[in-house]
């Protein structure tokens, strides 16, 4: 019988359905894990499901009959996955479900920024409509996204979902060759070009040891069109103090960022004490969160998990099993 135990059930909203595999099971769920639970909840488990509890590779050496370890998220950055593959541990993640969510709230993001929506929103409730004396005010500058350069740092389903998006709004979007790189083809633009030449820079990338911290303050000052920077994929891929920095000297125009480096955040993180600014918005990493994208997970999640034991895996991340 395979034992299976979610560590953070809470991660996904309680109303979203995550139905039973249809096998002979034992199932246990917490809302939540702390790293130093992690061994001891998985005592005699053959699948777990995680979202962000981390599987090291100290609490594999004590987890012999663990066989999959089923992510609950497109990104695997919680999991050892080379110590995974070394004990013959599979490893599936959740692959397309964010197609429409993480777009629409990098676009929302976008929106909000480059047309003032909250600072219009603090002055109205602060009485300025009413003082100015006449039907509006132009205390804030508005720019249309029509004729804007995009650069897109990421070429997978969600930038090019992006890229489809910026389109429709007469943007110009490019994609950005890998930092360091070139020679990648038609499809990119090189790395230095899109910082110079942006107006919006937004992420899309996988958080790995080359792409953390991309994007610092040698890239803020190269950025000649103070874009804004947009982040919807993972915290560490900008250097957060640099990105402050950046924003008090005008190097850029303003941030819209769903995502820090360590969640939650203290409350000395370099974005929640630039947070109470106009020019920035800070949401609590939720462009995933859709009702109908957690729903596609959570399928997708049991899908996961009754191919692998009836034999047929699915989704099996490179660099494990």
């Amino acid at each position: 019988m395979e034992r299976i135990v979610f560590l953070d059930r809470a991660t996904i909203a309680p109303q979203v359905s995550l139905r039973r595999p249809a096998f002979d099971h034992h199932y246990v769920e917490h809302d939540h894990t702390a790293p130093g639970d992690v061994p001891a909840r998985l005592d005699g488990a053959t699948i777990v499901i995680t979202n962000k509890a981390p599987i090291t590779a100290e609490t594999l050496e004590r987890l012999p009959a663990l066989r999959l370890v089923a992510v609950a998220a497109t990104g695997t950055d919680c999991v050892d996955k080379a110590a995974c593959a070394a004990r013959g541990v599979a490893v599936a993640n959740i692959r397309g479900y964010a197609v429409n969510t993480v777009p629409e709230h990098t676009f929302a993001l976008i929106l909000a920024l480059r047309r003032n929506v909250v600072a219009y929103r603090e002055s109205v409730l602060a009485g300025r409509w009413q003082q100015s004396g006449q039907f509006c005010y132009f205390d804030h500058p508005i720019r249309d996204l029509a004729g804007a350069r995009l650069g897109i740092i990421g070429e997978g389903v969600l930038g090019q979902r992006v890229a489809e998006i910026a389109k429709a709004f007469g943007m110009v979007p490019l994609f950005a060759a890998h930092k360091g790189k070139s020679g990648l083809g038609p499809l990119y633009t090189p790395w230095q070009e899109v910082l110079e030449t942006s107006d919006v820079i937004t992420l899309h990338s996988p958080l790995t040891p080359q792409t953390r911290g991309m994007l610092a303050m040698p890239e803020f000052e190269a950025m000649k069109r103070r874009p804004l920077i947009v982040n919807t994929a993972r915290g560490g891929l900008v250097d957060e103090a640099a990105l402050v920095e950046a924003l008090d000297r005008g190097l850029v125009g303003g941030a819209g960022f769903d995502v820090v480096d360590g969640e939650p955040p203290a409350p000395d993180n370099p974005l929640m004490r630039a947070a109470l600014r106009p020019n920035v918005i800070l949401t609590p990493h939720v462009a995933w969160a859709s009702d109908e994208a957690q729903q596609a997970l959570a399928d997708q999640l049991m899908d996961n998990i009754e191919r692998f034991v009836a034999g047929r895996p699915t989704n099996l991340v490179q660099g494990a099993y």
